[in-house]
C-alpha cells in the first residue's frame, strides 16, 4: 500500500511541475494564464512564443514519460536502473507486481497533477502532452496509432482540439485491440481513465467545436 501511494503522490508533484507557466513567467514576464485560452499547456505557450510552446511540449510530455519509468523501477525494487521492460503481454509470477499496473497509475497521477497543480490554485492545462510522455513508455504503438489519428484529423479539419480529443479517446481502445496493457484489466482501466479526465477538460473545446466557434490551427483566434 505505500509503494501505491509514495507512486501516486511522487507522478503528482512530478506532473504538477507547471512548465508551461514557469517558462513564460521567467523568459516573457508574463502571466500566460492571462493571454488566449488562459490554459499553461503547449498551444497557449506558442501563442506567446512558438519556441517556448516547443519547450513546454517536451517538458510536459518528458514528466509523464519520468513518473512511468520511476513508477516501473518501483515495482521492480529498483530505483536505479530506469530502463524500461517489454511490458505488453510481459509474463508475470503470481509474487511479481505488475510493473504495467503501477505505470498506469503514475501515467494518471501525473496527468491529474499537470490538470489539479498545487502550485497554481489547482487550475493547471489538459494533460494532452503528459499523458502523451506517459502512455509512450506503457504502450507505444497505441500511441503512434493515435499520433496519427490525431494527425489526420489536424490537416482534414485544421482543429488541434478535435485531433487531440479523438486520439485520446481512441487511445484505450487502440491499447485493448494491440494488447499493451500487460494483460491487467486494473491497468486499462486506469488508462482510460486518464483519457476520460484529458477528455473531460476539453469540454470547452467541445462547446465552441459543436457551436462552430473554435480556433482553426494557422489562424488567430478573434
Amino acid at each position: 500500500m505505500l509503494r501505491w501511494f509514495l507512486i501516486a503522490a511522487t507522478s503528482y508533484l512530478l506532473g504538477s511541475i507547471p512548465f508551461g507557466y514557469l517558462l513564460v513567467r521567467l523568459f516573457r514576464g508574463e502571466d500566460v494564464r492571462k493571454s488566449g485560452s488562459g490554459n499553461i499547456g503547449a498551444t497557449n505557450v506558442s501563442r506567446k512564443s512558438p519556441t517556448l510552446g516547443g519547450f513546454t511540449l517536451l517538458l510536459d510530455a518528458l514528466k509523464g514519460a519520468v513518473a512511468v519509468s520511476l513508477a516501473i523501477a518501483a515495482s521492480s525494487g529498483n530505483f536505479v536502473h530506469l530502463s524500461i521492460p517489454h511490458i505488453p503481454g510481459r509474463a508475470l509470477t503470481s509474487s511479481a507486481p505488475n510493473p504495467v499496473i503501477f505505470a498506469s497509475l503514475a501515467a494518471l497521477f501525473a496527468v491529474v497533477g499537470h490538470v489539479f497543480p498545487v502550485w497554481l490554485r489547482f487550475r493547471g492545462g489538459k494533460g494532452v502532452a503528459t499523458g502523451l510522455g506517459a502512455f509512450v513508455m506503457i504502450a507505444p504503438k497505441a500511441v503512434l496509432l493515435a499520433a496519427a489519428i490525431f494527425i489526420a484529423l489536424v490537416l482534414a479539419f485544421r482543429y488541434v482540439s478535435l485531433g487531440s480529443i479523438v486520439a485520446v479517446a481512441v487511445f484505450p481502445l487502440l491499447t485493448l485491440f494491440l494488447h499493451e496493457f500487460g494483460d491487467a484489466r486494473v491497468a486499462l482501466a486506469l488508462m482510460s481513465l486518464t483519457s476520460l479526465l484529458i477528455v473531460a477538460k476539453h469540454h470547452e473545446n467541445l462547446r465552441r467545436l459543436w457551436a462552430g466557434t473554435e480556433n482553426r490551427f494557422g489562424r488567430k483566434p478573434a
